[in-house]
């Protein structure tokens, strides 16, 4: 597979990634060149219900109230919330020890319902990007174990066709907000989707498995970039943990020292995790 050059995947992921990055920057312009009168033109609603609120980029106090944060005591690998501890960490749940997952960690913001499944759905499929800044600071807060010696953030990444047909890559857009705001570099160029996969909705964990098998890897120009590095892996949400789990096989397997993955929401009914 061409790995740079026009029409590879790399000069397309970065046309979708710069073309991200010029939503954002022409929304802070306008932000910081209208002060004031930016809130008279684009006032301040919630992200969640669309009534007025008093500040940009946030949830009405209704709206807050629904949304389930992750928060200790939680699983060490899974980062699954538990109902309570045992007052040692790190603490592992059942699900982790019986079948541990490929990465060392995983975290997310919030458990995938009510308002952070509008949230991400408005975001993921109907490109309401304004609500990516939000989701980034809670994912920041989320994962500021894993960001705090990590070196690379990488973005699960899509085939090329898919990139032309959305125009971008959410996961990509929250983890370059998560990296601006960690300080940690950015990298959405070092893992691949090798191969289109069928789509996951509606998918036994079995089947997602056996769906993205195989389907990332890392470019040989970018082993150097990974080995003996921390990565900490983004996607929006992890269901099953089947997609976040083949990406960091490919990366193991180019010599990445820790793999840790960051999410903005989990599903968290035990159910549905296979992990």
């Amino acid at each position: 597979m061409t790995e740079s050059g026009d029409g590879g995947p790399a000069t397309i992921e970065a046309r979708a990634t710069t073309l991200g990055a010029l939503r954002q920057g022409l929304g802070w312009a306008l932000g910081s060149i209208l002060g004031g009168a930016g809130n008279i033109i684009a006032p301040a609603v919630c992200l969640g219900c669309h009534v007025r609120i008093s500040a940009h980029d946030a949830l009405c106090a209704a709206c807050w109230q629904q949304v389930s944060f992750i928060t200790p005591p939680l699983c060490d690998r899974l980062g699954l919330p538990l109902p309570f501890g045992s007052g040692e960490a790190p603490l592992i749940s059942a699900a982790a020890a019986a079948d541990p997952p490929p990465y060392d960690r995983a975290r997310a913001a919030a458990v995938f319902d009510h308002v952070m499944r509008e949230l991400i759905h408005g975001f993921k499929y109907t490109d309401r990007h304004e609500a990516r800044r939000l989701l980034a600071r809670w994912m920041t807060g989320a994962g500021a174990e894993l960001l705090a010696d990590a070196d690379l953030v990488v973005p699960v990444p899509m085939t090329r066709w898919r990139l032309i047909r959305r125009q971008f890559n959410q996961a990509a857009l929250l983890a370059r907000e998560v990296a601006s705001a960690s300080g940690v570099t950015f990298d959405p160029f070092v893992l691949r989707k090798t191969r289109r996969t069928p789509t996951q909705v509606g998918s036994s964990a079995r089947q997602r498995a056996a769906n993205v098998a195989g389907a990332f890897a890392v470019p040989k120009s970018a082993r150097r970039r990974v080995a003996d590095r921390a990565i900490v892996l983004i996607d929006d949400v992890i269901t099953t943990g089947a997609t976040v789990s083949a990406c960091a096989r490919a990366l193991r397997a180019a010599g990445a020292r820790r793999i840790d993955v960051l999410a903005a929401a989990m599903v968290a009914d035990p159910r549905r995790v296979d992990l």
